[in-house]
């Protein structure tokens, strides 16, 4: 007898470590079929991890000059009228202002002026229903309609609900009546007004998502809105992904009688100084004449492939060893086509399983060492001869998704570069603090079952 068919939507890369490499649709019963961007190369790989009945190449989409004014005044209006209900200017933050071209500039201040007349809930989702005619007039949805219609799924999934393509394959599902359901990828995702599609259901990692969803689409229904946890936690709790000590330590020339200080970064955008605070780090320790206690072990955003770093690690060289990301990324590739390989799950569970303390600003890595009990240091200062002129510290600390943090104390504060020794001696000997802990449920919710809950509510256990 033939099974149903689950179609998988990948609009990118990233969400191929959370719902290929876990157990979230392992023995579904189902036929899995993919809808993505991938090469034949990129395939071949996910194949030998799951098995994967078919695939089928997203067709190339035109956004139409009035699908895109629309998708992004309704983006501002959204983040408008999240600043008013949240009293957090931050969220700005998420609209781009520096674009290049006199008519990408003339674009937006066309989308900027009409945003002003867009303040009343009700008229943005008005906005949102011409949005939802306006892509069913492109092409692009009559061939997702098809292709569709050909494959005939049970249901339809998505791992990412931001991607340009995702609103017109639900809505193309929406007319022929097909179940879908998305996950909201990052716990920082729904303050920034980029909710793309609309589904059946929506898959939270925790109750502070849930409400969430509830603060900034009221007019989703909250029994739509599931709490299942998200699956990129459960691999902590596998040891057949932690690397052996000695190997690890040997791979990347470390000395296992010192404290490892795991040093992580974050894109250019939100961190352009972080080779700056990298440097600080080295020279403190070098300056406190302690490289024969303390080991820096470097690991980049998987996303940032410049040589921004190059310069510290070259001058730091005995002290500083880099763990780099095992992801596959091409240069002059999409985003769409960078993800990471399964060894970068192993290695980045090492890393946090073996290194003493991590140190960053305003990372999720502070999450992932948490799932260790190992504490975080939060960076808290402006660099001197800042990258950008514009950027501050004092900011990042304001973003929406910090306040979910129930007490100062969860994590460490480095509030400037003269306290770095004594900040990592203070972690090392307090270890993580209970706060953490507290706030580590807030967001994360179920860090074990988050494939059983997946599973079940997909209705493939």
């Amino acid at each position: 007898m033939q099974k149903d068919k689950l179609l998988i939507v990948f609009p990118d890369g990233v969400g191929i470590r959370n719902y290929l490499y876990s157990n979230a649709l392992e023995n579904s019963g189902q036929d899995l079929v993919l809808l993505h961007h991938f090469d034949k190369e990129t395939l071949d790989y996910l194949k030998s991890f799951k098995e994967i009945h078919d695939d089928i190449v997203i067709p190339d989409y035109t956004e139409s000059t009035s699908e895109k004014f629309l998708r992004e005044l309704i983006c501002l209006s959204r983040l408008n009228h999240n600043i008013k209900i949240t009293n957090n200017p931050t969220l700005l933050f998420n609209w781009n202002r520096n674009h290049k071209g006199f008519l990408k500039q003339l674009f937006y201040k066309a989308v900027e002026f009409a945003a002003s007349f867009y303040k009343d809930y009700n008229s943005i989702l008005k906005l949102e229903s011409r949005y939802a005619k306006a892509i069913r007039k492109n092409p692009f949805f009559g061939e997702i309609k098809s292709i569709l219609s050909e494959v005939q799924p049970a249901q339809i999934f998505c791992s990412h609900q931001r991607g340009l393509t995702a609103a017109t394959i639900f809505s193309a599902a929406k007319d022929l009546g097909i179940p879908t359901t998305t996950v909201i990828y990052s716990w920082d995702n729904l303050p920034k007004a980029r909710l793309a599609l609309r589904a059946d259901n929506y898959l939270v990692w925790s109750e502070h998502m849930k409400s969430e969803m509830a603060l900034f689409y009221p007019e989703i229904p909250q029994n739509q809105v599931v709490i299942t946890g998200t699956p990129q936690f459960e691999f902590y709790h596998d040891k057949e992904n932690i690397t052996d000590k000695d190997s690890f330590f040997k791979a990347f020339s470390l000395d296992p009688d010192k404290k490892t200080i795991c040093f992580s970064g974050d894109d250019v955008i939100t961190s352009p100084d972080d080779p700056k605070y990298l440097e600080d780090l080295a020279a403190a320790i070098t300056n406190a004449g302690l490289q024969e206690e303390f080991q820096i072990l470097f690991r980049r955003c998987p996303v940032d492939i410049s040589g921004r770093y190059d310069a510290v690690i070259g001058r730091y060289k005995d002290l500083i060893r880099e763990a780099a990301p095992l992801w596959f990324f091409h240069k002059h590739s999409s985003f769409s086509t960078i993800f990471p390989s399964f060894d970068d799950v192993k290695l980045l569970a090492s890393t946090a399983c073996y290194a003493d303390i991590v140190i960053n600003l305003g990372s999720t890595m502070a999450f992932d060492f948490a799932m260790y009990g190992k504490p975080c240091i939060f960076i808290n200062y402006d660099s001197e001869n800042k990258a950008n002129p514009h950027w501050s510290v004092d900011a990042i600390y304001k973003f929406q998704h910090f306040r979910s943090m129930p007490d100062k104390k969860a994590v460490i504060w480095l509030n400037n570069k003269a306290e770095i020794i004594d900040k990592i001696r203070l972690g090392l000997a307090s270890g993580i603090n209970p706060e953490m802990k507290a706030w580590q449920q807030i967001v994360i919710g179920d860090d074990r079952n988050a494939s059983k809950n997946i599973k079940k509510q997909l209705n493939l256990s």
